[in-house]
C-alpha cells in the first residue's frame, strides 16, 4: 500500500498517477453513484472528469470533478493548502447538484466573476436563489452529502497522519453547519456570538430586518438560511470574514441535534 506524505506539499511531489489516486480519496463514493461516474473518474470515451492543479513545488491543490467532460460546472470543487505548521487547511470546498436549476450568483451579467458574491454581487440572481431556498454562495442546490464528504476528508487526513484540519467558512450558515459537526473556532468566535446576539430577542439587528432590501426579511430572525442572506447583505455594516475553524479527526461525524432554529 502506498504510504502518504504528511503535507500537501509532500503529496504534490508524487507522480501524477499517485497524486490522482490520493486526491481522489476526498470524493464521496455516493457522489460517484449519484452521477454514475466510474471509479477511474473518466467518461465512457476515456475523457478525464477529475481535474487537478497541484504542481510539484506548490503547497496547495485545486481540484474539480465533473459529471461530464464538457460540463460547464463541477459537481465537486476544492482548494486545499498547508498551514505554516504543515497542517491541512481547506480554503474552499463545495458540491453542486448540476441537474438542478443554476443561479448566476458567481458572475455578473457581463461575465465578471463575483467570487461567490464576496467581491461583487449579482443581486437579481441572488434574490432568485434565496427565493428558491438556496443559501449565499450556492449556484446550485447541493447533493446533500456533507456528512459523507466530511467522512472522506477525515479518512484522507488520517492517512496523512494528521489529527486535525482547518476550514475557512465563507458564509455565516456554513460556520453554523460546521459547529453542528464539532468544529471549533480558531478565529471568529466573538464575531459569530455578536451575530447570534444581534438576531436574538432585543438584539440590535432585529430592527434592521425591515425589508429595506429583499435580503433583510423579518423572518430572518428565526431562520439560518435567511440570517445568512442578511449577513451577506452586510446588515452588520461589514462583510462576513476572518472566521477560521478546526476539527479533530477522531470526533464523531454525527452532528449535534439543534432544533431551536429552522433551516
Amino acid at each position: 500500500m502506498m504510504s502518504f506524505p504528511s503535507t500537501i506539499a509532500g503529496l504534490n511531489q508524487l507522480s501524477a498517477d499517485q497524486k490522482r489516486e490520493t486526491y481522489a480519496k476526498i470524493i464521496p463514493p455516493q457522489l460517484l453513484s449519484q452521477y454514475q461516474i466510474d471509479h477511474e473518474l473518466r467518461d465512457p470515451q476515456g475523457r478525464d472528469l477529475f481535474i487537478m492543479h497541484c504542481p510539484a513545488g506548490s503547497s496547495s491543490a485545486e481540484l474539480a470533478l465533473y459529471h461530464q467532460a464538457d460540463a460547464a460546472d463541477p459537481i465537486l470543487f476544492g482548494h486545499i493548502t498547508d498551514t505554516i505548521h504543515g497542517q491541512l487547511h481547506i480554503l474552499l470546498y463545495g458540491m453542486n447538484d448540476v441537474l438542478t436549476p443554476r443561479y448566476d450568483v458567481d458572475r455578473l451579467p457581463d461575465g465578471t466573476k463575483t467570487s461567490f458574491g464576496t467581491n461583487h454581487r449579482n443581486l437579481e440572481a441572488e434574490q432568485k436563489a434565496m427565493e428558491a431556498g438556496l443559501a449565499p454562495g450556492q449556484i446550485y442546490r447541493g447533493p446533500h452529502l456533507f456528512k459523507e464528504s466530511l467522512r472522506q476528508f477525515e479518512n484522507f487526513a488520517a492517512c496523512m497522519g494528521q489529527d486535525l484540519f482547518f476550514v475557512e467558512p465563507l458564509f455565516y450558515h456554513v460556520a453554523i453547519i460546521f459547529e453542528k459537526y464539532n468544529f471549533h473556532y480558531q478565529t471568529g468566535k466573538k464575531f459569530m456570538t455578536r451575530i447570534s446576539d444581534g438576531f436574538s430577542e432585543g438584539g440590535d439587528l432585529l430592527p434592521l430586518l425591515n425589508s429595506s432590501t429583499p435580503f433583510r426579511s423579518p423572518k430572518a430572525a428565526k431562520r439560518i438560511q435567511l440570517r445568512s442572506w442578511a449577513v451577506h447583505d452586510e446588515i452588520l455594516g461589514e462583510p462576513f470574514n476572518n472566521v477560521t475553524m478546526y476539527r479533530y479527526v477522531e470526533k464523531e461525524t454525527a452532528p449535534c441535534q439543534d432544533h431551536t432554529l429552522d433551516w
